[in-house]
C-alpha cells in the first residue's frame, strides 16, 4: 500500500473549507502540530491534519472556544477518548445556550408588544432618542405609559 501524496496548505485548506491562513493561526496558537516541511520550507500535511482541522471546526460549531478545543486536542493526542473532559464543556455551553435562548425570548416579547401598539392613528412624534411621545415619562430607557 502506498501512502496518499502530502498535501499543500492550500490542498488542506481546500479539503477542510478553510483558509490557509487559518491553518497558520492554528499552529501558531497550537492546536495544530508543526507540519513536516520539504527542503524548500514548504509546508506538507498528511491525512491526519485533515482529520484535527474538522474535529476543530466541529468543536467550533459547538460553540467550543479554541482553549477549550486545545484541551480536547491534548487528551485526544493521548489516544484517549475526549468524551468524559468533553462533557462539563458541552454542559457549560448548553447553559450560555439557554441564557442566550431566555435574553432572546424576552427580547422578541418586548419587540411583539412594541409591534402591537403600531401603527396608531393617535402617534405623537417621540422625544429625540426614545421612542416615547413628549407628554410621556421615560424611565430606564422605557415610555412609562406605552411599555416600551
Amino acid at each position: 500500500m502506498t501512502e496518499a501524496r502530502p498535501l499543500t496548505i492550500s490542498d488542506l485548506a481546500a479539503r477542510t473549507g478553510l483558509r490557509p491562513d487559518t491553518v497558520r493561526y492554528y499552529e501558531r496558537v497550537g492546536l495544530m502540530p508543526e507540519p513536516r516541511r520539504t527542503s524548500g520550507d514548504h509546508r506538507r500535511y498528511d491525512d491526519l491534519a485533515v482529520d484535527r482541522l474538522q474535529f476543530i471546526r466541529g468543536a467550533q460549531r459547538l460553540g467550543l472556544r479554541l482553549h477549550d478545543i486545545r484541551d480536547l486536542l491534548a487528551v485526544r493526542d493521548t489516544g484517549e477518548c475526549p468524551c468524559e473532559p468533553a462533557e462539563p464543556l458541552l454542559r457549560s455551553r448548553i447553559a450560555e445556550i439557554d441564557a442566550e435562548l431566555d435574553r432572546l425570548q424576552h427580547l422578541r416579547a418586548d419587540l411583539v408588544a412594541m409591534a402591537d401598539q403600531l401603527p396608531s392613528a393617535t402617534c405623537p412624534d417621540p422625544v429625540p432618542g426614545t421612542w416615547c411621545p413628549p407628554d410621556h415619562r421615560v424611565t430606564e430607557g422605557r415610555c412609562d405609559a406605552c411599555s416600551i
